[in-house]
């Protein structure tokens, strides 16, 4: 999902440019040749703690971070190739 309305989107292409940010995101292909982006957002639980959570998109995001964090890795569903990030 693109947001089309973002000012750095290139039309015809699923890839958000970000102007001035020089890093780039964390790829990681999975076994079934599929290239996924890492990305975290900071939510807020219903309880009022806030957590990071760490998810992948086939598109790179404003949210995009450029590694896995330190004691975490990639997991990979041998089934579907669907990727998750889980404490090492």
């Amino acid at each position: 999902m693109t947001n089309k309305n973002h000012p750095a989107y290139v039309s015809g292409t699923s890839v958000m440019l970000r102007e001035g940010d020089e890093k780039m995101a964390y790829k990681h292909t999975n076994s079934k040749g599929v290239t996924y982006f890492l990305n975290s957002k900071a939510v807020v639980l219903r309880g009022g703690k806030e957590q990071t959570i760490y998810y992948f998109s086939k598109d790179e995001r404003p949210e995009a971070i450029d590694a896995v964090p330190a004691g975490m890795m990639v997991n990979e569903n041998p089934r579907n190739g669907f990727l998750t990030v889980k404490r090492a």
